[in-house]
């Protein structure tokens, strides 16, 4: 695969609604960054699932991962709870991963010319994806703030869910995506760690810009 030289690579982990996609979007446009949300791949892949039972297959997921654009994981229905239960489960699926591994990779080392690097935000990124990214975040907060978060993202979008359901889910999601076999969600040492629970959307940006000012200014 050929690589683009001279970008900037942000590689992001972090546990469900931790608030790494929106910090991501932030650092994205600020630094003139492509930006891709990894996990909305495999809740894409999710949805398709639970719509197209009796199509899908690994040859239905090539298809569809080879044509996919970016714009289609701003689907909304890939926020639900159904989905990103699935989501969990397909993640795990070693040939699901490969697929998508490759769309990722191409992705963070050959973002479009107008962008000055890629910013990936993911359970695996910082080891498996992009393991020579430029700056490495882990992104965490509490259990309960992140619920509340989601729930209310879920609310906004008028699901119908209680913040019980959301918690439970959450849960559930955390228990899977940390100890599962494959590519499981970790901190590795050199990412730097940020816990957003009592931070706002802008403090968040600000701690995260003053780290990426201090590396592409030295």
């Amino acid at each position: 695969m050929n690589k683009r030289k001279n970008i900037l690579k942000i590689a992001i982990d972090s546990p469900a609604a931790a608030g790494a996609g929106t910090l991501a979007k932030t650092i994205s446009k600020h630094y003139n960054l492509f930006y891709l949300d990894t996990g909305k791949i495999y809740r894409l892949v999710a949805y398709l699932k639970i719509k197209f039972p009796k199509k899908f297959n690994q040859n239905f997921i090539k298809k569809k991962i080879k044509s996919l654009k970016v714009k289609d994981l701003e689907n909304k229905d890939l926020l639900s709870d159904e989905v990103g239960t699935e989501a969990s489960i397909i993640s795990k699926v070693k040939s699901t991963r490969k697929i998508v591994h490759s769309f990722q990779l191409n992705f963070a080392y050959n973002p479009p010319k107008k962008f000055k690097g890629s910013c990936l935000d993911g359970r695996d990124i910082t080891y498996n994806i992009v393991p020579d990214a430029d700056l490495k975040f882990f992104i965490t907060a509490n259990l309960k703030t992140r619920a509340h978060r989601r729930y209310k993202e879920l609310k906004s979008l008028n699901k119908n869910i209680t913040y019980e359901e959301v918690l439970k889910s959450i849960k559930k999601r955390d228990k899977s995506d940390y100890n599962r076999k494959i590519s499981p969600l970790k901190k590795t040492k050199d990412s730097v760690l940020l816990n957003t629970s009592k931070l706002t959307k802008r403090a968040c940006f600000l701690k995260i810009k003053k780290i990426i000012d201090r590396k592409i200014n030295t």
